[in-house]
């Protein structure tokens, strides 16, 4: 989810409207298909999930189901939920500006140590910033981070 109001991540957005005492309901549409990630926006309160892959029905049964208090997961984001491990922890960060640009120029195909020469700092700081962007958003290796750049547009 591309950011707003000039944030990096509108995870930082959702978490600000999930906070208000009196909220709209909030049906998220995305491509993002990573079950930590949909699983972290389920414990921000969401009230609905819609994979863009799935039928406009989708979008109708949603309104409808959180507009009578219910939550409401599309096919395809049910099954991704539904593939995590009980163990494994539900992601939804918030990604600094240094870790969001860092991702942005990783996606253009630059090299960590290309990155850290535009921004003139070490190999080592650079590679820190993406690891700990990954961890905050339930990444663990690289072919899930090449997805999720792909699902969000960057690659």
């Amino acid at each position: 989810m591309c950011g707003m109001d000039g944030e990096s991540n509108s995870i930082a957005f959702l978490r600000r409207l999930s906070r208000q005492e009196k909220r709209p309901k909030v049906i998220v549409v995305t491509m993002i298909s990573h079950s930590r990630m949909l699983a972290g926006l389920l414990q921000l309160g969401i009230d609905a999930i819609i994979d863009k892959r799935d039928s406009l029905e989708s979008l109708f049964e949603a309104v409808s189901v959180t507009r009578n208090g219910g939550r409401f997961l599309s096919p395809s984001a049910a099954q991704a939920v539904s593939c995590l491990p009980d163990n494994a922890p539900a992601r939804a960060g918030v990604l600094s500006r240094r870790e969001w640009e860092v991702f942005r120029l990783y996606a253009s195909g630059l090299l960590i140590r290309d990155i850290a020469k535009r921004f003139g700092r070490s190999s080592k700081t650079i590679a820190t910033q993406k690891r700990s962007g990954m961890r905050k958003l339930g990444l663990e290796t690289e072919a899930e981070l090449v997805e999720y750049l792909r699902q969000i547009g960057l690659v």
